[in-house]
């Protein structure tokens, strides 16, 4: 069965309130899927707690109709609700919560069989085969960087190609090529913020704004804006 994957680079836009880029692209994935409930698992906040997160998405898709479980609260929705979100915050953080609470095992079974699924920012880089590409500290340890695997690529949310004047660190693009020198048969997509990429029928549309861009050791790096086809990805 195919998989339907809805996976953003970030949730809110300076400036604007939560989640409002992408509500339309949310929505219509909500109606494409006959989506009635959700399953959100909030594990990747840190300096709140999961009942707030809960609430502010709820609040956010409040027009959408939607009945959504906080999977702190509700793991049994894990395996019931017709689709499955996972909001942005820590990756070390979410990953290491979703291993201790048997998530990553049970979300896996059910995307893999077609449960539609959307993710964030950490939520984002939670469906790649590993968290190696997340921008996040690791505060915590999880268990192994072994993620959902959902998509055979890896992901690196809120990217950007700037610089600052003065800063000697390293560029995006310099620890992206670093991981790839390291994982020389990985792709790496490069989203931008107020974008995304969605999989569905084994094709993947990148849709929002900006360029996105994707790296592979050895090879030039492709540019695709808005409206094009990215199925490359899914090719090793």
């Amino acid at each position: 069965m195919s998989k339907n994957l809805l996976l953003l680079s970030n949730s809110t836009l300076k400036g604007e309130p939560y989640f409002s880029w992408p509500l339309p692209y949310f929505e219509a994935f909500v109606r494409k899927h006959s989506i009635s409930d959700i399953a959100f698992v909030p594990y990747a906040a840190v300096t709140f707690s999961f009942e707030e997160y809960t609430r502010i998405f709820s609040e956010a898709i409040e027009g959408l109709g939607l009945k959504v479980h906080n999977v702190a609260e509700d793991q049994e929705a894990l395996s019931s609700a017709s689709a499955i979100a996972v909001g942005g915050g820590n990756t070390f953080a979410l990953l290491k919560r979703c291993y201790e609470s048997g998530a990553i095992e049970t979300i896996q079974k059910r995307v893999n069989g077609g449960t539609p699924y959307s993710g964030w920012s950490a939520g984002a880089n939670l469906s790649c085969p590993m968290l190696c590409t997340t921008n996040d500290m690791p505060i915590v340890e999880p268990p192994s960087f072994n993620a959902l695997n959902l998509v055979p690529f890896q992901i690196n949310p809120h990217y950007t190609d700037r610089t600052l004047d003065g800063h000697g660190g390293e560029s995006r693009d310099t620890r992206i090529k670093e991981y790839l020198a390291m994982n020389q048969d990985m792709y790496v997509a490069g989203i931008p913020e107020g974008a995304l990429i969605e999989l569905e029928n084994g094709a993947i549309d990148y849709k929002g704004k900006g360029t996105l861009k994707v790296f592979k050791y050895g090879q030039e790096t492709q540019l695709f804006q808005p409206g094009d086809n990215v199925s490359m990805l899914l090719n090793k």
